[in-house]
């Protein structure tokens, strides 16, 4: 039998509300080209990446994907400085060796099959345990951390999370292409990747016991080999004591990031005080019904910012996203999303520009620098 031992969290990690982290995914890609290339082996371990990418910097499943993640920031005010730092260092790394960085939740250029897998050991036994879903999974996401200061606040508020998602992914839809050819599809990074286990929508949880209680499960069994393997769209982060919102595409312009990361920020903080008002008692939203959320996922993905979502199972009337995004800006005080909003989506930026300028031009258009 599998043990669980560090391999999951603790309740202790809630400690801090309010502070942020912001990972963001990439590709490795020719300088010249622009094209997919195996890159990770030499930016991440044999040339020695500049401070700020001091152990922030690290591989995923395919050696053209490369990950950063921030400091811990004290809050939303620190979010854009820390972005510019990460993001101009891994630029001026993948140059000095030769590589240049991009990003978007696919890359249209990338055929799996023609990709190389890492070798390191966790990700070896993901893909001899999952297949062929995990071997195709050339995803690349931004994923934004929150703290919450109590456990089971940090429950609640991810269970109330799930609601505002599909907006989230509708707003940053940002992969039509594939493999090579177009998906008719808005955001099919997401589709792609809800073909590995444990992602997507997850269930309500009663509390962090209850969570707990499925984490360990969940080691116990074999079925994951830590708790980072549950791979859902939001989730509470049992090591890091946060919230951590999975949802969006990855994106080369960073005010795009950064709305999603004020948005998010905003949310998590609004959730934590209501639920230390007492909101929380009553338990997760009776509405958020599973297939509910599915459906409005579905919308996002395969609408992008033409989406119009469900908001009760009791009113069939769906609300188009742009009316969605005004009401949740002025809940909570924000303005990024509006902006993302009223500009072209990725996904339509990608169509328009490999139409009309080719698939050079396409590649060229989701450099970092």
């Amino acid at each position: 039998m599998h043990r669980a031992m560090d391999e999951t969290g603790s309740a202790a990690a809630f400690d801090r509300l309010g502070t942020l982290g912001i990972e963001e995914e990439y590709f490795v890609v020719d300088a010249v080209t622009g094209r997919p290339t195996s890159g990770t082996d030499e930016l991440v371990y044999e040339y020695e990446p500049p401070e700020p990418l001091a152990d922030r910097l690290d591989h995923e499943l395919f050696k053209f994907v490369i990950e950063t993640q921030t400091p811990t920031l004290s809050g939303v005010e620190e979010a854009a400085d820390a972005l510019d730092t990460m993001r101009s260092a891994l630029a001026s790394h993948a140059n000095e060796h030769g590589f240049g960085i991009a990003a978007a939740g696919l890359h249209p250029l990338a055929k799996w099959r023609e990709q190389d897998h890492a070798t390191k050991d966790r990700y070896r036994a993901q893909l001899d345990r999952i297949g062929y879903p995990q071997h195709r999974n050339t995803t690349a996401g931004l994923h934004v951390h929150v703290g919450v200061d109590d456990a089971d606040m940090a429950v609640w508020v991810a269970n109330e999370c799930r609601k505002h998602l599909p907006m989230l992914l509708a707003l940053s839809a940002n992969s039509p292409y594939w493999n090579g050819y177009d998906t008719g599809l808005a955001s099919a990074r997401a589709k792609i990747f809800e073909g590995l286990p444990n992602t997507g929508m997850p269930t309500a949880f009663d509390s962090y016991a209850d969570y707990e209680r499925f984490e360990r499960y969940m080691v116990e069994s074999g079925s994951i080999a830590d708790r980072g393997e549950l791979w859902f769209d939001v989730r509470p982060h049992s090591t890091h004591g946060t919230v951590e919102v999975r949802t969006p595409d990855a994106h080369a312009n960073p005010d795009v990031v950064l709305a999603f990361v004020e948005y998010i920020h905003a949310l998590v903080v609004d959730l934590a005080e209501r639920y230390a008002d007492g909101e929380g008692d009553s338990g997760a939203s009776e509405s958020l019904r599973r297939e509910l959320l599915d459906e409005n996922k579905w919308r996002a993905m395969r609408h992008g910012h033409e989406a119009t979502l469900l908001e009760s199972p009791d009113d069939p009337e769906p609300i188009a996203l742009g009316e969605l995004v005004d009401r949740e800006c002025s809940r909570l005080g924000v303005d990024g999303l509006r902006n993302v909003y009223d500009g072209r989506s990725g996904a339509t930026r990608q169509r328009a520009l490999f139409a009309d300028d080719g698939v050079a031009a396409l590649a060229s258009s989701l450099r970092i620098d």
